[in-house]
């Protein structure tokens, strides 16, 4: 008994002793990682300078601009305190220049007219930045005339960017997507301010080379507001680690709108396409083993975890195969000779030495949004089946305009031809890299990487040296077409023939009937 005792007391001991190393733990994790907090907000604190920094000159450049024009403006800032990442606010300088230029020069009107309409005589371009879920975000707008939309929409039909039936249809919000166009402008005489062609592309160009968006509005008988969305700063970011087909990835913290599961039973199908309710709203879903184009794993047990991202009207739920928990990630830019990677923005490594890439959001809003218009959307809740369907013929559409991107997509698919759309060059490439097609349709003059590049690439890429190319392009001079053809195109076609049946000739020609 005196021995048993004994032993039930060593017992006592040691587990009393072993409940306060346990505390004595918790307490050191606990002062770890506030240190560990301490330490990122510090060394964040070092890259971070006030906006108002990057905005030295500019009121007396819209002051100074707008009399050389004949007009009177005035500069207001609002949130100029705003903290900003040192690399982000060097890179913002060239375009916040650009779009406060642009407000005076087609926006402002001169003194006599704002008179006429009411207004003071001296205009007022307000310029605003705050921070946002983990984002900065800066506004620029103006109380002049805004864009003229009947103008704009005569100028797209005028440059042949669209049709007059086509253009006709466009909706405000789609008009103004044609500003962002590489190398247009409403202005028909070159100034010293306006009408070079070098106009908003370049802005969006150094915004997404930031990882950031460029979003247009405008209410009636407002000016034209411009809508900036930027990386807090570009070295460190917080993010949500998930894993797919045994891989981790991260979505930026500040594109996530919320991460949670979902039941089996609450995913609904319409037609195509599937969702499920949040927040009272409709919510797309979509497997992010499809998108990446990875092995789709079986889903265990009743529940699907999902990342919402997206806004306003693109929220999208994204399913994964699980949540590892949030991280501080130092970013690692890939290295430039891999190019722009689909869906990618950059890599990390974890704590552990874990390589992680981490998502570009609005690329990956874009892919997504691609397999939802194609109707390519699988079944998450039968993840792992698979079922048997007669194979459609696979197009790539390839051209920097949304509206003749369009025009062909839609062209396309009537005829049962499964179609999928690149931006430029670049990102055709990225495509063609990771999926299969069967005909190549494609622009000359596209930013990053035209058309002749392309095909290029194309016919020295030993895996798809057979691939049709069908080049479609404004230029309808011999020597172009000599060009397209000499690059290695199988066709030329002059985009004039959008309106008739030359194009799906063509198309049938190079690859025959849309079903196999």
């Amino acid at each position: 008994m005196a021995a048993l005792s004994e032993a039930r007391q060593l017992l006592e001991d040691g587990a009393q002793r072993l409940s306060q190393r346990h505390e004595e733990l918790d307490q050191y994790e606990h002062r770890a990682a506030r240190l560990a907090r301490r330490l990122y907000d510090t060394a964040l604190a070092c890259r971070m300078r006030p906006l108002s920094d990057g905005l030295t000159g500019y009121a007396r450049m819209v002051r100074d601009l707008a009399r050389s024009l004949g007009k009177a403006a005035h500069l207001e800032l609002v949130g100029a305190g705003t903290q900003v990442d040192r690399d982000i606010l060097e890179a913002l300088d060239a375009p916040l220049a650009h779009l406060l230029r642009n407000a005076v020069d087609h926006g402002i009107e001169p003194p006599e007219v704002r008179l006429a309409q009411g207004k003071p005589a001296e205009g007022r371009i307000l310029l605003q930045a705050r921070h946002n879920a983990g984002r900065l975000v800066i506004e620029i707008g103006d109380d002049g005339a805004g864009v003229d939309i009947e103008a704009l929409r005569r100028a797209i039909v005028r440059r042949c960017l669209a049709s007059e039936d086509t253009a006709a249809r466009l909706s405000q919000a789609e008009l103004l997507e044609f500003l962002l166009l590489p190398g247009f402008s409403m202005r028909e005489t070159v100034s010293e301010v306006s009408g070079r062609g070098v106009g908003l592309d370049a802005v969006q160009e150094m915004v997404r080379r930031v990882r950031g968006s460029l979003r247009l509005a405008q209410q009636p008988g407002g000016g034209l507001q411009f809508h900036l969305e930027l990386p807090l700063t570009l070295s460190v970011v917080r993010a949500l680690l998930v894993e797919v087909a045994g891989e981790a990835y991260a979505f930026p913290l500040g594109h996530v709108l919320r991460a949670a599961t979902v039941a089996r039973q609450d995913v609904a199908q319409t037609e195509s396409h599937q969702h499920f309710h949040h927040a009272g709203r409709a919510v797309g879903l979509v497997s992010a083993a499809q998108v990446l184009q990875r092995p789709e794993r079986a889903l265990d047990g009743e529940h699907i975890p999902v990342v919402i991202i997206g806004e306003q009207d693109r929220v999208y739920g994204i399913a994964v195969d699980r949540m590892l928990g949030e991280r501080l990630l130092v970013v690692q830019p890939l290295a430039p000779a891999l190019g722009k990677i689909k869906d990618i923005a950059a890599g990390a490594l974890t704590d552990d030495g874990t390589p992680v890439l981490i998502f570009d959001v609005d690329d990956l809003l874009r892919s997504v949004e691609k397999l939802v218009s194609d109707g390519r959307i699988e079944h998450v809740r039968q993840a792992g089946t698979a079922t048997a369907q007669a194979r459609r013929k696979r197009v790539l559409v390839v051209d920097d305009s949304l509206t003749v991107r369009e025009l062909e997509r839609k062209l396309l698919a009537s005829r049962g031809y499964d179609v999928a759309v690149a931006v430029d060059g670049m990102d055709a490439w990225n495509v063609l890299r990771t999926e299969p097609f069967d005909l190549v349709i494609t622009d000359i003059d596209m930013p990053r990487m035209d058309g002749i590049a392309l095909v290029t690439l194309i016919r020295k890429e030993p895996r798809l040296q057979q691939l049709p190319v069908m080049v479609v392009s404004y230029k309808d001079r011999e020597q172009d077409r000599q060009r397209g053809l000499e690059a290695g195109a199988d066709y030329y076609l002059a985009k004039g023939s959008f309106h008739d049946a030359a194009l799906l000739d063509a198309v049938h020609d190079l690859i025959g009937e849309a079903s196999t």
